[in-house]
């Protein structure tokens, strides 16, 4: 792993966490030992990455602090809604990416943001690509992988289109 790997599963677990995501102590701890050995500086990283098993309760705090100490510390939106959208673009971005499996992500997007926010307009390719990617059958004239790169293709338009609202802003 490198320094930047390292930094960006930081910044990746900040998001999860920050987003109302579990992330055990152990995921934690790891993260931490692994930017140790890649390389990374921050005055609280060794304690994180040392913490033994009896110490699993302290790593929270820790990796709050680290977090601070690097810079990447992550605070969602104020209001509910607006945090649903930053998940929203942040998941469908990871499908994008193909750093999140499609179908994990389209049911992400389904099952805990597209129903809170009412189920807008704006997510119904990926809460389709969801329906579609979770009750897929071999009997269908479509393969799963085709379906797949559906979902990642919808994740794409979603995510060009706010990189293109923003643009214009």
């Amino acid at each position: 792993m490198t320094r930047d790997d390292a930094l960006k599963q930081f910044s990746h677990i900040a998001r999860e966490r920050a987003f109302g995501r579990h992330v055990g102590s152990d995921r934690l701890i790891q993260a931490g030992l692994d930017a140790l050995i890649a390389g990374v500086e921050s005055p609280s990283l060794a304690l994180l990455a040392g913490l033994l098993r009896s110490e699993e309760p302290e790593a929270s705090a820790l990796f709050d602090q680290v977090l601070e100490e690097l810079g990447l510390l992550f605070h969602p939106p104020a209001d509910r809604q607006s945090t649903k959208w930053a998940m929203a673009y942040w998941v469908a971005g990871q499908i994008a990416d193909e750093s999140l499996d499609a179908a994990a992500g389209t049911h992400l997007i389904w099952a805990e943001i597209a129903e809170d926010l009412g189920y807008p307009e704006e997510l119904e390719p990926l809460v389709h690509c969801a329906h579609n990617l979770d009750g897929w059958e071999e009997s269908w004239r479509v393969s799963f992988e085709e379906l797949n790169r559906e979902a990642v293709e919808a994740a794409k338009q979603f995510v060009s289109k706010r990189s293109a609202a923003q643009a214009g802003s």
